[in-house]
C-alpha cells in the first residue's frame, strides 16, 4: 500500500488560554489551509520564536490544544542557538522538553519545544489493513533519486487520522522530497 509522505515545517500548536496571552481577548483563531488530518487546519496567525537575538516565524496550527507545543527541525534549533537541543518526542510528550521564549502581538511566553518523531497517522481501519498498532515502530522507505529509508517511525493511530506519514523539513530535504510523493511500509 502507498502511504502518502508529507512534509511538517515548523508549527506552534496552542491552547486557547497562551493564545490569548499572545493575541488578546478579542482575536480569532482563524483558517487560511486545511490540513490532511481532520478538523486539522494552517492558521492566519504567526508567532515569532525568539532566543536572544535569534528569531524564527511560526504558523499556528488549529484548533486550539490542551497544552502547547512548538515542533521544528533541528536546523531551526541550530539556528535559534537552543542549548540545550529540543529532545526528539512524540508530539504531546511535554515532560523534559526545551522551553522557549515566544512573542506574538500582545505578549510574550515560554512554551514547550520538540523535535517532533516522525510518525504514521493512520485510522483503525488503515492500521488493521497494513497489520500495524498504535506506538509500534516501524520502517518506511521512499524511492527516486535520493530514495531513503526512514526507521523508528511510530504509528499513531485513532479513528479521526487519515493515512499519511509525516517528516520535518530536514528529513524530507534528506531524501529529495520536493512534491506529494509516496513510501511504503517495510516488515
Amino acid at each position: 500500500m502507498k502511504i502518502p509522505i508529507e512534509i511538517s515545517a515548523r508549527h506552534i500548536h496552542i491552547s486557547e488560554k497562551d493564545f490569548k496571552k499572545l493575541f488578546g481577548e478579542k482575536i480569532k483563531l482563524s483558517l487560511l489551509k486545511k490540513l490532511s488530518q481532520k478538523g486539522e487546519f494552517a492558521s492566519d496567525k504567526i508567532i515569532e520564536i525568539i532566543n536572544g537575538k535569534q528569531k524564527l516565524n511560526a504558523r499556528i496550527v488549529g484548533p486550539f490544544r490542551k497544552n502547547s507545543q512548538i515542533e521544528i527541525s533541528f536546523t531551526d534549533a541550530y539556528n535559534l542557538k537552543l542549548n540545550p537541543l529540543p529532545k526528539v518526542k512524540v508530539s504531546g510528550d511535554l515532560k523534559n522538553a526545551t522551553k522557549v521564549l515566544v512573542r506574538g502581538p500582545k505578549g510574550k511566553l515560554k512554551i514547550s519545544c520538540i523535535i517532533a518523531q516522525r510518525h504514521l497517522h493512520c485510522s483503525e481501519e488503515e492500521a488493521k489493513k497494513l497489520k500495524i498498532k498504535n506506538n509500534q515502530l516501524i520502517k518506511i522507505k521512499t524511492s527516486g533519486e535520493r530514495g531513503i529509508v526512514f526507521e523508528n517511525v511510530i504509528v499513531r493511530v485513532k479513528p479521526t487520522f487519515r493515512l499519511s506519514f509525516q517528516i520535518d523539513t530536514d528529513e524530507g530535504n534528506a531524501a529529495g522530497i520536493i512534491k506529494k510523493t509516496f513510501g511504503e511500509i517495510i516488515k
